[in-house]
């Protein structure tokens, strides 16, 4: 009796170890709005933590990249499926760039590099072929959503083209400028092809369209890039719409994020899980494919998490040219942040321009390019 005592005092320990560091019985994301890639791939995941794990996944969708990083920053959500707007959050420019913001020192844990695309969803009634026919075309300009305009714009650049080029209609969101296109307002929005929204547009009288960015036109390329450097050229393939595979751009959509001071043995849990589920939820969204764990880009171009860098060493897929770039990143944060102090301490009276002068000097001074001089 006392040995077999002694053998269930054991295993409660081992049990009261492994509970202690599984995830909580609720957790928090914000994502994109209801309709959108990122928000259907949360509610697939979220699915299959609760079949699997018990866990509760909440998911708040926001309108645009302010609303779903405000509830990060004070800590009412653990994590954000967030969009390439935490890089404009990581450098400080755009909507970041005002007195309230400044650099955010946001972490990678996982991203989601599926066969969709980021583009401009064209309406098809307007018999747009290639980015160049956006000329005099009707585009959106999202409020307080830099990712989504620098989409647009990357596009419009591409073509040699600018928002000059264009008739501007502003929306409050992302899911507002998307309903434009079906209701006539717009002829064209940033989306993934596998968003809902893609779907809706393509069952719509305007019908959709997908013009492809061909991989031979260098010169078309650097310009996008010079907007938005983590775009990559990709083979698009899924997506409403899509009759056969084109020459496209896209990068990691949606990532999963978290600021550095989020415990690291619940987000070296978080990106376990996601893993280990991804069976369970790689089919269950369009684009749900894009988390497994061969398509995670550590080499991208945004800081890792400390609890996922673990994750990632223990599969032997961090490197020391992983840790080497990370590295660089942190650097370049320290001067952005160290900048962002400096010239809060006696900011000029137009605010936001006196910040974009003193971070391009503050990275320039420190050999990085500062990407964006203005905006």
């Amino acid at each position: 009796m006392k040995r077999l005592l002694g053998l269930v005092g054991a295993l409660a320990l081992v049990t009261a170890d492994v509970s202690a560091a599984d995830l909580p019985n609720q957790i928090a994301w914000t994502a994109y709005d209801v309709g959108s890639s990122g928000y259907g791939q949360a509610i697939a995941i979220g699915a299959a933590l609760k079949n699997k794990k018990g866990i509760t996944l909440r998911v708040l969708p926001g309108k645009n990249d302010v609303s779903r990083l405000v509830p990060l920053r004070e800590g009412k959500v653990d994590f954000s499926a967030f969009g390439i707007g935490g890089f404009h959050a990581m450098e400080g420019t755009q909507v970041f760039g005002m007195r309230d913001w400044g650099p955010q020192p946001i972490r990678l844990l996982a991203m989601s590099k599926s066969d969709a695309c980021n583009t401009i969803l064209l309406a098809d009634d307007k018999g747009m072929r290639t980015f160049h026919d956006l000329k005099g075309k009707r585009l959106p300009l999202v409020r307080g959503a830099p990712a989504l305009n620098e989409i647009v714009y990357a596009f419009l650049r591409f073509a040699d083209l600018t928002w000059d080029d264009v008739e501007v209609v502003e929306f409050g969101g992302n899911a507002a400028s998307l309903d434009g296109i079906v209701e006539g307002q717009v002829d064209g929005a940033a989306a993934v092809t596998t968003s809902g929204f893609a779907t809706k547009i393509a069952a719509s009288p305007r019908g959709l369209y997908h013009a492809p960015v061909p991989h031979d036109d260098e010169e078309g390329w650097a310009r996008l890039r010079a907007i938005g450097p983590w775009f990559l050229k990709a083979t698009c393939r899924e997506g409403a719409g899509i009759i056969k595979p084109y020459e496209g751009a896209n990068y990691p959509y949606p990532i999963l994020i978290a600021y550095p001071e989020k415990d690291e043995e619940m987000v070296y849990q978080m990106t376990s899980v996601l893993f280990e589920l991804f069976p369970e939820y790689r089919d269950a969204a369009p684009g749900a494919s894009g988390w497994a764990l061969e398509r995670q880009a550590l080499d991208w171009v945004m800081s890792f998490h400390a609890g996922a860098i673990r994750y990632y060493r223990e599969q032997g897929m961090w490197t020391e040219e992983h840790q080497a770039m990370q590295d660089e990143r942190l650097a370049r944060e320290k001067v952005l942040l160290d900048a962002w102090e400096a010239y809060r301490a006696s900011p000029e009276d137009q605010f936001e321009k006196g910040w974009m002068k003193a971070r391009a000097e503050a990275l320039s001074d420190a050999g990085l390019e500062p990407i964006w001089t203005e905006w």
